[in-house]
């Protein structure tokens, strides 16, 4: 199995002519043309297939719209990324539905986002000032005038402008309805489920998240109708609710706002009535459920936009939108579910402590809170855009909510800090090169020293540690967000300005800070958002553009959609049936045995469907793991399923486990199994490059391959032979593989 950005089979297998065995265009098992015959007895060596799934992640051109979802795929990773605790079922579960709620809270931001675009700035502030429709002339047929048209009212141009946000909440519904089909339909393996499995990742239901993701979907989506309805309806409830105001349409502003209040009660409520379900797959559908929810949210929205537009008489359009403090709302409540979920984690850490978990268990709630970071960035930089397209001279309209500027305002201050790291991290990583360069010189005895070869050694082992260091990025990064985030929601709930109004009476350093780090980071959020345009727009014209980004969703997606149904898919809901699949039949119907080797994602991918193999075929399968994250990546970011016990509890059952890893691999490294009642997982570390200089077996340099080409080193086809050897050797010899419909 092939690791992040896919290859060929051909590659693969090391053969030009290849034949599919089994699967479709999307992911399938290959073998070399020569051992594809039926019927066929196999030789003296072994029979080798290679299973190809990089179209999971990287396919046709709809895939760019995947980089909308990048802030639901990071909240999705707080879920997998608890800390392990045995026996503690309900905080688990109190961790589960914190996260689920923080992902809800990021749907409402990103619609309310788009309200801030559509309502905000284009129907309520442009469209009602004569000066700025002029300068659109696309908005004159919604500007009020002196001969204003049927549109011009402003609660009719708020709702033909809610058809923008309604569309958005409509896209994100057919991307998870449509991947939903796509990657949660696909049936595991049945078998009974163990009691007594070391890992959730060996549980019959763990790929098999139809039913979740379908609840999750309908409550989202009502959500971001419902969000929607209410940016339209706040600002007509205020009007007919002021002092001698027509009674009938304040008594329907008052049933609509009970309606909209109790919709949003039940969305939430489902998204808190039920969490995943894994000892067995759960194929119940709760088909009322996910059909009326979203509906009643539409009924609800088209109610709002009929009230919304009914004639009354001296409504003008003036100042923002009422709704602003929405923002501070949301910002709040993310912050709260925050806290929570990191005192339940920390709780979680220290009922079952493990020192190579990531920031002590509290890395779940930092990418939560960097997933409401990137959210907020996005949605004030497409607001931030619009306004200065729309009114570049800023002296025709208020602009974007006050804490949208407050929060582009910090953007340099994150930046020098992360500057300030990377100069730290460099400065580490010249240190340890200068010292590995000493541990080479040692290495090659004998050999003439060439200096720009050993600083180049040097630096790939040194650059290779910085993956170590994530932690500390990642602690420095979190805590920043945190402090500057609750500066900017300080800053603009106590002067209700943007920052260099609020400095205009202070001294001239105050003032003149104030004032650039506005001007940058509004610079800062629009160059962004011009560059995510630019990339989505070539990714969905370039084939290698678009794999870059599959490369990206490779580590991101890994995970079911357990808190987020508009995240990306899950890949290994297809991925590990495939594998689990052809591993069992293939035993079953031959008796005989598998090395099952994996390279990087690929071996997360192997042990994941080793794990759900039944005990009896577990028994029969070998790992062969190379360039290998299960311990130095996972393990540590994911402790609770592939903590130490879950490693160790695989090692006991499969036959045999070999791991290779090289001090100049970023992503690999050793798996460490705290197991000494088998032989070592872990070979010692592979010599890269494979020649310091020119040698007969290596008469031009040899390269220093990384993380890259693992099967170029004579310890692989080494350690794949005495594999071969340990499997089982009292099992009888396998059998021919049945033809076609045997």
């Amino acid at each position: 199995m092939h690791g992040v950005g896919g290859t060929t089979p051909e590659k693969m297998l090391g053969d030009p002519r290849t034949v599919r065995i089994t699967g479709d265009d999307t992911a399938a098992v290959f073998r070399r043309a020569a051992d594809a015959g039926p019927g066929r007895r196999p030789g003296p060596g072994p029979v080798r297939e290679a299973y190809v799934w990089c179209n999971l992640t990287s396919g046709d051109g709809s895939r760019a719209l995947w980089l909308l979802l990048l802030p639901f795929m990071v909240v999705n990773l707080a879920h997998w990324m608890r800390p392990a605790a045995a026996g503690r079922h309900r905080t688990v579960r109190l961790y589960g539905l914190l996260v689920r709620l923080v992902a809800l809270t990021l749907t409402a931001l990103l619609v309310a986002g788009a309200c801030e675009v559509a309502l905000d700035l284009v129907a309520w502030q442009c469209a009602g000032a004569e000066r700025c429709a002029r300068r659109h002339t696309w908005l004159g047929f919604l500007a009020p005038g002196v001969h204003g048209g049927w549109w011009s009212a402003p609660g009719r141009r708020l709702a033909l402008a809610a058809l923008i946000p309604t569309a958005l909440t409509g896209l994100l519904w057919y991307l998870s309805h449509r991947t939903w089909s796509a990657y949660e339909s696909h049936q595991p393996l049945t078998r009974d489920p163990e009691p007594a499995d070391d890992s959730a990742l060996s549980r019959p239901g763990f790929w098999y998240g139809r039913r979740l993701v379908a609840r999750l979907r309908a409550a989202h989506t009502a959500t971001g109708l419902l969000t929607v309805a209410a940016a339209v309806a706040t600002p007509a409830i205020r009007f007919d609710h002021r002092p001698g105001g027509p009674p009938a349409l304040d008594t329907l502003g008052r049933l609509l706002t009970a309606g909209l209040l109790l919709a949003a009660g039940t969305a939430v409520g489902v998204v808190c009535r039920r969490g995943r379900s894994e000892r067995c797959p759960d194929r119940h559908l709760d088909a009322h459920l996910v059909r009326g929810l979203p509906l009643g949210a539409l009924a609800l929205l088209l109610l709002t936009l009929v009230y919304a537009g009914w004639s009354r008489p001296g409504w003008r359009s003036g100042g923002r939108l009422p709704g602003d403090p929405a923002f501070g709302a949301l910002m709040s409540a993310q912050g709260v579910l925050v806290i929570a979920l990191a005192v339940v984690a920390l709780d979680l850490h220290r009922r079952r402590p493990d020192p190579r978990a990531g920031m002590r268990g509290l890395g779940g709630p930092a990418v939560a809170l960097l997933a409401c970071a990137l959210g907020g960035v996005m949605s004030g930089g497409v607001a931030q855009r619009v306004a200065d397209w729309l009114d570049g001279t800023r002296a025709l309209l208020p602009g974007p909510p006050v804490l949208l500027t407050w929060q582009a305002s910090t953007i340099p201050a994150v930046l020098v800090v992360l500057l300030l790291l990377a100069a730290r991290l460099g400065l580490r990583a010249a240190r340890l090169a200068r010292a590995e360069r000493a541990r080479i010189r040692h290495e090659h005895p004998g050999e003439p020293e060439d200096p720009a070869r050993t600083r180049a050694i040097a630096h790939a082992r040194a650059m290779a540690t910085l993956t170590d260091r994530a932690p500390l990025a990642l602690a420095v990064l979190t805590a920043t967000t945190l402090v500057l985030g609750a500066a900017a929601l300080t800053g603009a709930l106590a002067t209700g300005t943007t920052p260099d109004g609020a400095a205009a009476r202070a001294d001239g350093v105050v003032r003149g800070l104030a004032g650039t780090s506005q001007a940058v980071g509004s610079w800062l959020i629009g160059a962004g958002f011009l560059l995510f345009v630019t990339w989505g727009r070539r990714a969905y014209k370039d084939a290698s553009a678009r794999r870059t980004i599959g490369i990206l969703w490779d580590v991101g997606t890994f995970w079911p959609r357990a808190a987020h149904p508009f995240a990306p898919p899950c890949y290994a809901e297809r991925a590990v049936p495939d594998l689990t699949w052809r591993m069992d039949t293939w035993t079953r119907r031959t008796g005989g045995r598998l090395v099952l080797s994996g390279h990087s994602q690929g071996s997360v991918l192997a042990a994941a469907a080793a794990w759900q193999l039944a005990p009896s075929v577990r028994g029969r399968v070998a790992l062969l793991t190379y360039g290998c994250p299960l311990e130095r990546l996972y393990g540590r970011w994911f402790p609770a399923h592939f903590g130490p016990p879950a490693l160790a509890g695989l090692h006991r059952d499969v036959a045999c486990w070999r791991n290779l890893y090289r001090p100049t691999d970023p992503i690999g490294g050793p798996v460490r199994v705290p197991d000494d009642t088998a032989p070592d997982v872990d070979h010692e570390p592979l010599r890269d490059p494979l020649a310091y200089g020119r040698t007969a077996a290596h008469p031009l340099p040899a390269p220093i391959l990384g993380h890259s080409d693992y099967q170029a080193d004579p310890a692989f086809t080494r350690e794949r032979a005495r594999l071969l050897a340990r499997l089982r050797p009292d099992l009888p010899g396998q059998r021919p593989e049945p033809g076609p419909g045997e």
